[in-house]
This record gives structure tokens, sequence and C-alpha cells, in this order.
């Protein structure tokens, strides 16, 4: 029982002010174990993108199979949204609240909501510090339990794709250049990247330059910063491309691609798959030339299954849950379970 409170506890002692070191504080949430109908706030940003659409799914799916009454709500990027759709949801009693916050500065914030509303609060996809707002700042104990994909080891299979690519395609590193596109205030987004750097360095050895390109995570930005990049590294003869998700990647293969550089010239390594699959299922030479498929499904369904059982059966928090990834290019996409709409 101490365990399953010792969450909750932590909140209590964010809300407070005071940091209850003697773990003594009052624990805020519903009992341990709850009978009858669960209810649960599944709020998400920007809920029109593709992966947030398979995740919504994959948490309706499973709310079904355990008989738990959800609501799922597009925060889109506004923060203001995101406090009062949790007031929103203390408001009417929800019993849990599993959250993509669509800036992490607004953490404190929903974390103090929640912890006076009663309810115990999951993030999902993106990391929220108790404390602060730059979970990059934020001790371990003080990051609010997860559900997502491990930053670091995606990175790594990006990275470690990208330079079997580079391998084969025989390019100097001299006229080469690596644009890595993310919005560079979400902690997951620098892991991935710098994950992919730093794997991409180790396979190969090589010393390609590499352009760090702010975006907000979206295509059209993406586009927009990658062609201004690309104007003032007109040197540059062959580009590798990674990102924190699809949109990036694609939104900045398609910049190259408007900018004269054609599918031979460029690899871009996709984070999602659910972008990348447009290109490959036109039968046209692209620039994705890969995309680790990251299934939103899976990971709305873990979300759900994991606040079930932290209030039906006061199962702790795992600090962080995983839900699993893999390489696909345009040879297996389609044997995958890659949904490409």
């Amino acid at each position: 029982m101490v365990a399953a409170f010792a969450f909750a506890a932590a909140l209590t002692a964010c809300s407070s002010g005071k940091d209850d070191k003697t773990g003594s504080g009052s624990p805020s949430g519903p009992p341990a174990s709850l009978s009858g109908t669960v209810k649960i706030a599944y709020l998400q940003k920007q809920g029109d993108q593709q992966y947030f659409v398979d995740e919504a799914d994959g948490a309706r799916a499973k709310a079904k199979e355990l008989g738990v009454d959800l609501k799922v709500v597009n925060l889109g990027n506004d923060t203001n949204k995101a406090v009062s759709e949790v007031q929103a949801a203390t408001a009417q009693k929800y019993h849990g609240v599993v959250i993509v916050v669509p800036d992490p500065a607004v953490g404190p914030q929903v974390v103090d909501i929640a912890t006076n509303g009663g309810a115990p609060l999951l993030a999902s996809d993106d990391q929220i510090c108790l404390t602060g707002p730059d979970p990059t700042k934020c001790a371990k104990d003080k990051l609010v339990p997860r559900v997502g994909f491990s930053g670091p080891q995606m990175g790594t299979q990006v990275g470690g794709r990208a330079a079997d690519e580079f391998r084969k395609s025989g390019w100097n590193p001299a006229d080469t250049a690596i644009i890595a596109a993310w919005k560079q205030d979400v902690t997951v987004c620098t892991d991935r990247v710098d994950a992919a750097r730093e794997a991409f360095r180790q396979a190969t050895g090589a010393d390609v330059k590499v352009l760090r390109v702010g975006t907000d995570n979206t295509p059209p930005d993406a586009q927009n910063k990658t062609a201004a990049t690309m104007s003032g590294n007109r040197s540059v003869k062959h580009w590798i491309v990674w990102g924190c998700n699809d949109e990036n990647v694609t939104g900045a293969v398609t910049a190259l691609q408007n900018g004269g550089y054609g599918a031979a010239d460029v690899i871009g390594v996709g984070l999602g798959g659910y972008l990348a699959c447009k290109d490959w299922g036109s039968g046209k030479p692209s620039g994705m030339k890969a995309a680790l498929f990251i299934n939103g499904y899976e990971v709305g369904g873990l979300a759900v299954q994991t606040m079930v059982d932290r209030l039906r059966n006061g199962k702790p928090f795992p600090a962080e849950a995983f839900a699993t990834t893999k390489m696909v290019d345009p040879a297996d996409w389609r044997q995958s379970g890659l949904k490409c709409t």
C-alpha cells in the first residue's frame, strides 16, 4: 500500500510547495482499489496528427476491453486548454488523467490541479517535471511516471540505419551534411536526436557536419526551416535527415526536394512511419529511405492499462513503460502492421 501511494505523496509535496523528505505527505487520488466503472480522461496535444489518432484508437480499444469510461480530448498546441481540461476532468470526478502536454512548461501546473483534484496523473509520450518547467533539468525522482517510447533507444536505431544508408551511398563526408530537426524544448525529442547523432558517429567514424534545426514538430515548419538552412549551405551535395518524428523528416525531405536535390542525394530516416509510407506507396523514388515504426495504438492501450492497474489494483505506476519499435522501409512496411492513411 505504501508503494502504491508513493507517487501521489510526491504530488502532494509538490503542490504544497514543500519537499516531503519523510514521505509522510498525505496521498492524493482515489483509494488504491476502486470498484465499479473507472473514468479516465486522456488529453492529447496535436490530436489530429496520425500518431495521436492511432494512440486515441488504441486507448479506446483498451478501455472497451476493460470496461472503462474514457474521454479523449484533442488539446492541439494550446497550453491553456491543457490546464482547463485537467480542471474539467477533476471537477467531473474522473478517477485518473493521462496527458500528452502541448508544452512541458505547463507540467507543474497540471500536476498541481490533478493532485488537488484527487486524480493520479500519468504522462503519455512527453516528460513532465513535478517541480519545474524543463524536464531536462529535473531530477529523475521528480519526473511524472510516463508511458511511451525510449528516446535514446529510438534515436540509436535511427542513427544506426542512417549510418547503414550512408555507408552504402559512398558519399564524401566533406560534402555531406546532416539535418537534425525537432522541437528543442521537448525532452524526449532531444533524447532522440542526440542518440541518433551518437549512434551515427560511432557506426561511421565520419566527420559529417550536423545542422540543428529548431521546429514546432510539424511538416510545414520543418519544411520552412529546412529551406532556410539549405539556402545557407549550398555547397552541400548530399543530405542526411533525422528528427523527432515523421513530421520533421518528411517536411525536411520535401524542402530538399523542392530545392533541387534528387532522391539519390537524400537519406531521410523517419520516426513514426505514418508519413514516410505515403511516399513509398506512390512507387516513386523517395529521399525517405527508412523509418522507425512507432505504434501509437500500442501506447494508447498501454497507458489505459497502466492507469487501470493503478486504480483498480493499487499497482504503482512504473517510472517509465515502453512500447516496442521496428525499422521499416519501402520494401517491407506493408507487412509491418503500419497503417498508412
